[in-house]
């Protein structure tokens, strides 16, 4: 289970990095802020990346989430008992599990139509969230005391 949360926190740390680059005005993997915005946001119309404001703010929430496998397998101290980390492991990957079936669905392709992002969502970003919801879920059960 080491592993998992190593890897887990691993992949999650390159998503916080990339919203704090974004945060702080980079367009890769675009040219220009309208194509990333094309690239990664994918909302129909989208021209702009979103405020640096939102940026950092799903950055703070992917640091922590970043943290949170590792503080459940025990690899630093945490004020939280280990059934409140297990528990919030699995509301948080029922957060990334949520958000990697909706890449699937009508209403989220009608939603966020722009290429490439509406072709990278389908191949790369909602299998990416579903495997990390796996493994937050997996952690959450394997790790809950008895």
């Amino acid at each position: 289970m080491m592993f998992l949360a190593f890897s887990l926190s691993f992949v999650l740390l390159l998503i916080t990095v990339l919203h704090v680059y974004w945060g702080l005005g980079g367009i890769w993997p675009g040219q220009d802020a309208a194509s990333c915005a094309r690239a990664v946001v994918g909302f129909r119309g989208v021209d702009e990346m979103p405020t640096p404001f939102a940026s950092f703010a799903v950055a703070a929430c992917l640091c922590l989430a970043t943290l949170w496998p590792l503080a459940l397998m025990g690899v630093f101290a945490s004020p939280f008992p280990k059934e409140g980390l297990a528990a919030t492991s699995l509301l948080i990957g029922l957060v990334f599990l949520g958000r990697g079936i909706a890449g699937f669905t009508p209403w989220w392709q009608r939603l966020t139509p722009e290429q490439p992002f509406a072709r990278l969502d389908v191949r790369y970003y909602s299998p990416l969230c579903l495997l990390i919801g796996l493994g937050f879920a997996i952690l959450a059960i394997t790790e809950f005391p008895a």
